[in-house]
């Protein structure tokens, strides 16, 4: 457990920083002489230090917030003179983002729980109530499924141009998931559950008139990325609630500054995962392809797309500012 003594020696020195980012937010970084250079960059590692203590004790989560707070304020001014190159956007994804997404894993979570639980509930209304699927699905796509049918025949014959609609289409579902976080979550819960309906119904709908097979060998070889992504965009809407509802010692107008920064960053990291998944469902899920081979294809990139995740990686070391400044 951390001690008071412990706390009260290293307030000092977190004040210290947040006096120098301070400074250099109203004068510019420039502005510091060498030795406050030196300093900052040596309070910045110490303060990243003390946030892997103080992380490790559940009574002290309060102090945690705070200098996470104060460790991103820091990191953005270091490194806001630097100018990005393609490799810092490689860095991001291969090492970075993977890191973010481990962070912000339980809310994450919460997102794909509240899908599966609207899932669950579309498939017990649809065997329950067949005339539900009717009314959620309409007559069009209802007498496709009659007919035994893939409704998605359309996209086989415009792959190009259905591809970059399917991509707009999943790319704005995630950012009103993640947008939706405004709402103190509301609004994302809805997205949540109501694509899980949707895609509940879909499934017991294609089952009762034996398309099942169709079905989900047309939606794994995409759905292995996509739906993690909208999982994803749902846990960083849920990260926007939580810094809005959940200030702790932060001001909220703070507390949701610092929330709404990770959540974005998270958030972005789903721009080529959707990418991705759109190209595949234009051209290869509709595809005449045996299911077999779609679903072996879709095992496949859920492996490697997990294995991405959640296996650490190694990362180059990185040095915070410039060594001319030490």
């Amino acid at each position: 457990m951390i001690s008071t003594y412990w706390l009260e020696k290293r307030k000092n020195h977190w004040l210290r920083l947040e006096h120098l980012l301070d400074h250099s937010h109203r004068h510019g970084l420039r502005s510091l002489t060498h030795s406050e250079l030196q300093e900052l960059g040596l309070l910045y590692r110490q303060t990243a230090a003390d946030l892997s203590a103080v992380r490790e004790d559940p009574t002290a989560q309060y102090y945690a917030r705070t200098l996470n707070f104060l460790l991103t304020r820091a990191h953005n001014t270091i490194y806001s003179g630097q100018k990005s190159s393609p490799f810092s956007i490689f860095h991001f994804y291969a090492y970075t983002y993977p890191q973010i997404f481990r962070q912000h894993l339980p809310l994450i979570i919460a997102a794909t729980l509240l899908f599966v639980a609207g899932a669950v509930v579309g498939l017990v209304l649809t065997l329950t109530r067949p005339q539900f699927m009717h009314d959620v699905l309409g007559p069009q796509m209802m007498a496709s499924i009659e007919r035994h049918e893939m409704w998605t025949q359309s996209v086989v014959t415009v792959k190009p141009k259905a591809s970059s609609r399917i991509m707009t289409n999943n790319m704005t579902v995630s950012f009103f998931a993640f947008a939706f976080g405004i709402t103190a979550g509301l609004g994302t819960l809805w997205m949540m559950v109501f694509n899980g309906v949707m895609l509940g119904v879909v499934g017991a709908a294609c089952w009762l008139y034996g398309m099942s097979t169709s079905l989900w060998s047309f939606v794994a070889p995409h759905g292995v990325l996509e739906l993690p992504a909208i999982f994803i965009a749902g846990g960083a809407g849920f990260r926007i609630a939580q810094g809005l509802l959940f200030p702790g010692l932060l001001s909220r107008r703070d507390s949701l500054a610092q929330a709404g920064a990770e959540a974005v960053r998270l958030v972005v990291g789903t721009i080529p995962i959707l990418i991705i998944a759109g190209t595949i469902e234009g051209f290869i899920s509709p595809s005449a392809m045996a299911p077999k081979l779609k679903f072996t294809l879709a095992a496949a990139i859920a492996v490697i797309f997990f294995c991405y995740l959640f296996l650490p990686t190694r990362r180059p070391k990185q040095t915070v500012l410039s060594k001319e400044h030490f």
